[in-house]
Order: C-alpha cells, then sequence, then structure tokens
C-alpha cells in the first residue's frame, strides 16, 4: 500500500524582518521568505530561574498569500502560519513552505510551534544517556507527502528526511520495539542543531508505532 504522510507545521510567532517581495515571471507570482522568531520559556530546577530560548525559522511564502498577508507586514509583526517541510533546492537549505499566513499587528502572543507528521523509520535508532542523565532516542523518519502548487495547481510530491528526538520513556520504548522501516506518528516542534547548516530535526513530545498485523 502507498502511503501519502502527513506533514503539517504550525508557527505563531514574530517577524524577524520586515518581509521583503519580489515576483517570479512565467507566470507572475509573488514571493517572499520570512524569518520567524518563537520563544520557549521554562523553569530550571538546578538554577531556580525562568529562562527562555528563541528558535528562528525560515519559511517561503509563494502567491497570493504573499499579497493577502504579507504586503503591509513589518519587523515585530505577529504571523501565523501553516505548511510542511520542504528542502530548498537553490540554497541546499531545510526550510518551512508556507501554505497559509496571517499576520497581526506588533505586539505580544505566547509562541506556538507544532509539527504533526507519519513517517516512516529510516535510521538505527540510538538511544543514548546526556550529560544532564536524561535518556534521548535519536533516529530518522522519512516523511513522503504531496502538496497542490500554488503557482500552477498541479500536485507534488516531496520526500523529506528529518532527525527525529524522543525524551525519557518514550525513548526507552522507541528503542526497545521500532525497527527500521516502521512508521511512526510524531507529535512534537520544530527544532535546529546548533551546527553551520541549523539542521531541522523534530522534537517529539508523543510518538505512535504503527505496527503491522
Amino acid at each position: 500500500m502507498d502511503y501519502t504522510d502527513l506533514c503539517t507545521v504550525t508557527l505563531l510567532g514574530n517577524l524577524v524582518a520586515k518581509p521583503e517581495i519580489r515576483y517570479q515571471a512565467n507566470p507572475v507570482v509573488a514571493v517572499a521568505e520570512v524569518r520567524i522568531a518563537t520563544h520557549k520559556k521554562w523553569y530550571d530546577k538546578q538554577s531556580q530561574q525562568f529562562k527562555e530560548w528563541t528558535s528562528f525559522h525560515t519559511v517561503k511564502v509563494i502567491g497570493e498569500i504573499v499579497e493577502d498577508s504579507l504586503r503591509f507586514a513589518n519587523k515585530g509583526d505577529v504571523i501565523l502560519v501553516q505548511g510542511y517541510l520542504l528542502n530548498s533546492k537553490q540554497s541546499n537549505r531545510q526550510i518551512l513552505h508556507a501554505a497559509y499566513a496571517q499576520c497581526f499587528a506588533k505586539g505580544y502572543a505566547q509562541s506556538m510551534n507544532q509539527v504533526q507528521s507519519s513517517g516512516t523509520i529510516c535510521s538505527p535508532i540510538k538511544l543514548m544517556t546526556t550529560e544532564q542523565d536524561k535518556t534521548l532516542a535519536e533516529f530518522s523518519v522519512c516523511i513522503k507527502h504531496a502538496v497542490v502548487s500554488p503557482v500552477n495547481k498541479e500536485l507534488k510530491h516531496f520526500d523529506v528526511t528529518r532527525l527525529v528526538h524522543v525524551w525519557g520513556k518514550q525513548a526507552e520504548y522507541i528503542s526497545t520495539q521500532a525497527q527500521e522501516g516502521e512508521k511512526v506518528v510524531i507529535d512534537g516542534k520544530l527544532s535546529y542543531l546548533n551546527d553551520d547548516n541549523k539542521t531541522q530535526f523534530i522534537e517529539c513530545r508523543q510518538i505512535d508505532l504503527i505496527k503491522s498485523s
């Protein structure tokens, strides 16, 4: 059976800079690439202080939603986008392609960073213990999804591979029960490695292993 995987990302954050809109020819289509900042705040028990981490997401927007949502947007505005994971051919980067975007006036909003995806485990599962004595499972997931092009309205198929990090009891479960070639359903958030390419990975909140009967 051939599957079309789920691959959806929802972000609510702030625009890092005013969008620069350009136009492609044949046909004429508006294109913009924006950077969105999302924030995570948590209480660190060791330091007994609240800490905050900011993630910066590169989002490509094409078509009518550029004119409808980004034409009057400015740095600091709150923006809501929903889209899918994509490998940029032009720049060899892992980015987000927006299928929906909505801008709000500059202000405060609690950030939203959600990834829901299905896919196939396509690497060995590594179980490790971090320096903070936390259990981590790491593997790659291959996602095959399809979207309608905003330019020519044709159905396009994409294959993307992303690292997945699973923590705690779920990490132990996946490392003992799952293997390459099996399907998983993931609910998590979009994060980035601290490398030169800012490689994307999915930090898992919940993972379900789909076992064939």
